[in-house]
């Protein structure tokens, strides 16, 4: 399956260097917060890796959820299940959550379908921060500590009517952020298609933290900063 390079398995122990994290974190879902690249003080493998591993080893299921419940560091021994029921954990060797999993209906192991369902997924994923997480903040003029912006994959979900189809698009129909002091709560909801028919939808929650007034010039240097990422990689 495509998602081979971006780990290693040893028996049900699954493992991401942070130079696989970050390959995939780059050049699959085009995600380029700093907190992924090798080097990172705060390095954690993205939670859309943990997903997309998740789906890898179990299959996809017309219904399941995922919630995130800790960041996966660096030399973080992670223990897949050999066999799962609807609900599961993810934990490492020492016994810390990290996901709860829970799932119904039919499984698919196809992986044409199975690649096609994460690529679409974790590049719109991958999309959030400049595309959505800034106008955002813009509108309710808040935003996140520039020198330390901290937003948090708290959960996805996504409910498909069928599990015939091959290739499936996603796009963004309904987005929310609720202010608490300094704590933003943000909320996604997609669809799925397939050949110009809907055959799912899904919703994602994220979690913005010390949030504080919209300074337009800051909020600009953190995308600049942002995009320099993603220019850096495409140059390399």
């Amino acid at each position: 399956m495509f998602l081979k390079p971006y780990f290693k398995k040893e028996n049900q122990s699954v493992s991401v260097t942070p130079i696989q994290a970050s390959n995939f974190a780059k050049g699959i879902a085009q995600d380029f917060n700093p907190i992924h690249s090798v080097g990172a003080k705060r390095f954690c493998v993205p939670g859309d890796l943990l997903f997309s591993l998740v789906l890898g080893q179990y299959g996809l299921s017309q219904k399941m959820a995922f919630n995130f419940t800790g960041m996966v560091g660096a030399g973080v021994e992670l223990q897949f299940p050999d066999e799962v029921t609807d609900k599961f954990e993810i934990r490492d060797d020492k016994d810390k959550l990290y996901l709860d999993v829970e799932r119904h209906g039919e499984v698919s192991r196809c992986e044409t379908q199975l690649e096609s369902f994460i690529r679409s997924y974790v590049s719109f994923s991958g999309h959030n921060f400049t595309h959505v997480l800034v106008p955002m903040m813009q509108q309710h003029q808040m935003m996140i500590n520039p020198k330390r912006p901290l937003v948090i994959y708290e959960s996805m979900s996504f409910d498909l009517t069928t599990l015939d189809f091959d290739q499936v698009s996603l796009s963004l129909v309904e987005q929310e952020l609720k202010i608490d002091g300094k704590r933003g709560d943000v909320t996604l909801k997609f669809e799925l298609h397939s050949d110009g028919a809907l055959v799912g939808t899904g919703l994602k929650t994220l979690v913005m933290s010390g949030l504080r007034p919209y300074d337009a010039e800051q909020a600009k240097a953190m995308v600049a900063d942002y995009e320099s990422y993603r220019t850096d990689f495409e140059q390399a």
